[in-house]
Formats: C-alpha cells, structure tokens, sequence
C-alpha cells in the first residue's frame, strides 16, 4: 500500500489519510511530491485522472479522495474499527466527516495550512467565526453524546478525528479563541505522536509553493 502526499506544511487534505494509517499503524508506503516538481502531474497522473493528492495505492486498485480513501481503509481493516462501533454514533460521524470535506470554504481558505508558523491577534472576518462556531459546535455535540470513552470525538481515535485534524493544526496557528470543550480537543489531538510526527516533517520542510502555481490538491 502506497500514500502519495505533498508538502507536509501545506497539503491539509493529505494530512487525513496519512493520520489515520499512522495512527492506526496500517502499514504503508509514502511517496512525497513537492508542488513545486516538475513532474508532478505526471507522477500523480501514473496513478490518477485526477492529478491531485492524496492518492492511495492498494495493489490494482487506486483511490483519489481523502474521504473515499479512509472508507476504503474501514472496508479494508475492519480489525481496526476506524469508525465508531454503535450505529447512531457511525451515523453522525460519517455525516460530520461529509460535513467538513464539502463546506467550510471561508475557514479554508482564509486560515490556511501551516505548521511553520503562528499568528497572533488575528482578525477574523464575521463569515469565517461562524464557521469556526459551528465546527465548535460539532466538537462539542460529538464529545457530550458519545465521548465518555476517551479524550477523542467520538471516545476513541476515528476517522472523524484524522477528518478534523487540519482544522486543530489551523487553530493552533492562527491561535484562535475556542470553548472549553473544542480547546481540550485541539490540545488531545496536538499531543498525538502521529500529528507530532507530521508537524516536525512539514516544520523541515523548506519548499514553498509560488503564488501563481495552480493549486494541485484533491479533497
């Protein structure tokens, strides 16, 4: 099994996946393509139509979403339990998980990816705070009714969690204000040793992307 990613500073939709293998320790292989290569269509495009990361590379079969390929893990790692076991929480997880891979455009774009640096004092347009109040919101609604069993969304580590995960990293760069609940959650998943791991890559990394570089990366 292959994960193709690009850099770890920038690439939030890769970050997804790879959390969720590593977390899990599913074992893979990484290939990392800067989006600054030359090549990097064509390599991508060896793999996927699409010509975007993340892709993941199961022998014949290639899956080219971040959403589509945790579900491709769940089917494939049911030993793993990547999805919470009762059914009603599955429900509401697979449905926030949805939630965040379709919406939150303002926070996505405004607040950007990057582990390299934090900002202070930021002025956040009315637009994104609603944004950020709902996400807030879900965090909070997931850990009253289903996180009795541990620190995360839904007790346990789940896809949900590794969904999330780039919205704790973009919170923690632009510090920005949150309930009890939703900091507690941002600070559990900072301590995890696979988003630790990810963090010190992407802070070594010193390739950056051109502003007129086309943006190269699949939800």
């Amino acid at each position: 099994m292959k994960l193709l990613n690009a850099n770890k500073n920038d690439s939030s939709w890769s970050l997804r996946p790879w959390l969720q293998l590593r977390h899990a320790q599913i074992r893979f292989d990484e290939e990392l393509i800067s989006f600054n290569a030359d090549d990097f269509a064509d390599r991508v495009r060896r793999h996927s139509p699409a010509g975007k990361v993340p892709v993941l590379v199961d022998g014949d079969v290639v899956v080219w979403d971040s959403l589509a390929i945790v579900e491709y893990l769940a089917e494939t790692h049911p030993e793993k339990q990547l999805w919470p076991a009762d059914r009603a929480a599955r429900a509401r997880a697979r449905s926030i998980c949805a939630e965040m891979h379709a919406g939150f455009a303002d926070l996505r774009s405004t607040l950007t990816m990057n582990c390299q640096v934090t900002f202070k004092n930021v002025l956040v347009p009315v637009r994104v705070q609603r944004e950020i109040n709902r996400i807030a919101s879900i965090w909070l609604d997931c850990r009253e009714r289903h996180g009795a069993g541990g620190p995360f969304l839904f007790g346990r580590f789940s896809i949900a969690d590794a969904y999330f995960a780039p919205v704790a990293r973009r919170f923690l760069t632009y510090d920005i204000a949150l309930p009890p609940v939703a900091r507690d959650w941002v600070s559990t998943m900072d301590a995890l040793p696979a988003m630790r791991e990810w963090v010190a890559a992407a802070r070594a990394e010193r390739d950056f992307v051109p502003e007129d570089e086309p943006y190269r990366e699949a939800p």
